[in-house]
């Protein structure tokens, strides 16, 4: 039996009918690696068998009477497998349009709260031979991290590990008893009776800490996303019970190639890569605002000792992602210098206010007025807090396996909100980089094509990288002493010789289009040159004329 904590109960209180406070996870598995049988009865069974090691599947919510105190997890002495674990198949061709209506529909549907919140399915059909593994958990009970923490118990490091538990030694699971209401109202007294101490406390904390923010904001320039200063998009509105899901992939040695020559952080990159598909998107849509977006990015304060606990350890930094500025380099800049400022900012305030305040919030007047808030449309009344949400959680760089079938693809999937109804979630797995959208289906139907965008944003960076490459080598390039020798094939020749017999270097030209269809054959302009001062510096913020 373990009370959730404040801000645990705070994801009970955000959900309402339009808003599903669940995380969802797909998983593409190959059954061909399995040393052995794999059907939905060998997962079947190494799902019972884990259980031990899985908590929050067997656990349900029990409520303090009137909603006075947050609510209990006990474990369900009629906890049912074969209700949390399903069985599907995709209509052919069962390809990524298929995978992504099937996870849509799955995540469009509340979780029922009379038994442990949580689901998996298990969905064949999918194209080549593969298995699907649609995983369903409240955002009440995990978090990104211990999510992770999940992960490495429902997956191995090889296709036929060693048994983890012998099976006599496994210990007997007793379920709780469930406390009768007198008994929680009890449980409740004591925690009740500290809450004006904690306001107190809080309050004092928070006096300091805005004066302290008020003075940096004032004395220096802050580049950090603040709330409340987000432009209106379509998709910042109240939104519906109805989802739309995509993907996308891309190569994590790209990412890392950008973020090491330019002397970023892995996580810029992803931004950046957001921002240049939002900005295509929002252009092809005529909705490009003339300012950034603010980005709500989830941060983990989980330390070292809590690693292993389920519940939520989070805060949130806002963070500005430029979509108004046309070239790539100067928005990685721009995002940058938006991240320092924002976990400066996130630190000031402290990763602990969110869950000091959240502990003293009443549970009961929370929920209510969060649906008082979803009821009356509020979200379209006043100017957007901020325009989505964007996660990137770390993954494994080693290939895993799911009952002996090998991990081919994963793909994460957050909630989103009345005023945001967009979410990104990011992992990277083996070699690459998996983006999860979830949006609402009314708000953002042409999700797809923002997905799409993706590819090309991270060719941009990447053609900006080889060009920066290129300046460190031979020196700065003089983009305007190019004469462009322009190549029309699909991808650069880069053995290719010029007529005088020198060699030729094929860079992409024009940032824009893509980097692997457009090349021209340049010749440094100087031989050497000093090294720049930072990565960031080494290429100038302009693009190439191609005309």
């Amino acid at each position: 039996m373990q009370r959730l904590s404040g801000l645990d109960s705070a994801f009970l209180a955000l959900e309402t009918s339009g808003a599903h406070m669940h995380v969802l996870a797909t998983a593409v598995v190959d059954p061909s690696s399995a040393p052995g049988d794999f059907s939905f009865e060998t997962v079947r069974e190494m799902l019972a068998g884990r259980l031990h090691l899985l908590p929050p599947f067997r656990r349900r919510l029990v409520s303090v009477p009137f909603d006075l105190h947050y609510p209990l997890w006990v474990d369900d002495p009629h906890f049912d497998l074969d209700f949390h674990l399903r069985r599907s198949a995709l209509p052919s061709p069962g390809g990524h349009d298929e995978l992504a209506a099937f996870t849509a529909e799955i995540a469009g549907r509340p979780l029922d709260r009379s038994r442990p919140l949580g689901e998996m399915w298990f969905v064949e059909g999918v194209a080549d031979g593969r298995v699907a593994i649609v995983t369903k958990m409240h955002h009440a009970a995990i978090d990104g991290m211990s999510g992770v923490e999940l992960i490495s118990s429902l997956y191995d490091i090889e296709a036929a590990p060693a048994p983890r538990l012998d099976v006599e030694a496994r210990p007997e699971w007793r379920p709780d008893h469930i406390p009768t209401d007198a008994e929680l109202l009890a449980y409740a007294a004591a925690s009740i009776a500290r809450q004006p101490l904690l306001l107190v406390k809080n309050a004092r904390k928070a006096v300091r800490t805005a004066v302290r923010v008020a003075q940096r904001v004032r004395n220096s320039e802050m580049h950090a996303g603040l709330p409340l200063t987000a432009p209106r998009l379509t998709m910042n509105s109240a939104i519906t019970p109805h989802r739309k899901v995509s993907f996308a992939s891309v190569p994590l040695a790209d990412v890392k190639r950008v973020k090491d020559t330019f002397g970023v952080k892995v996580n810029d990159v992803v931004l950046a890569i957001a921002t240049g598909a939002l900005r295509t998107y929002l252009d092809e849509r005529g909705e490009l605002p003339d300012r950034h977006l603010v980005a709500t990015i989830p941060t983990s304060v989980r330390t070292a000792a809590q690693k292993s606990e389920m519940g939520n350890r989070v805060s949130a930094m806002f963070a500005s992602l430029p979509v108004e500025i046309d070239d790539p380099l100067e928005r990685l800049r721009a995002i940058h210098a938006s991240t320092i400022d924002a976990k400066e900012l996130h630190d000031e305030i402290g990763g602990e206010t969110l869950h000091d305040w959240a502990d003293v919030v009443a549970p009961a007047l929370f929920s209510r007025a969060m649906k008082a808030y979803s009821n009356l449309r509020l979200a379209d009344r006043h100017r957007p807090v901020h325009n989505l949400v964007v996660s990137n959680v770390p993954g494994p760089p080693f290939p895993l396996y799911f009952a002996g079938a090998r991990l081919d693809s994963f793909f994460p999937l957050g909630p989103i909100f009345d005023g945001a109804a967009l979410n990104l979630t990011v992992i990277s797995y083996l070699d690459s980089i998996g983006f999860g959208f979830l949006v609402c289906r009314e708000l953002v139907p042409d999700v797809d094509r923002l997905a799409e965008a993706i590819a090309g944003a991270l060719d941009e960076l990447v053609a900006l990288a080889e060009l920066a490459e290129l300046a460190e080598r031979t020196g700065p390039v003089d983009l305007a002493a190019i004469e462009p020798d322009i190549d029309l094939t699909s991808e650069p020749d880069r053995d290719a010789e010029a007529a005088d017999g020198e060699p030729r270097i094929a860079m992409p030209v024009a940032v824009g289009a893509p980097a692997a269809s457009l090349t021209a054959a340049v010749r440094p302009a100087r031989p050497t040159a000093p090294r720049g001062a930072t990565g960031l510096d080494r290429v100038a913020p302009r693009r190439i004329a191609t005309d």
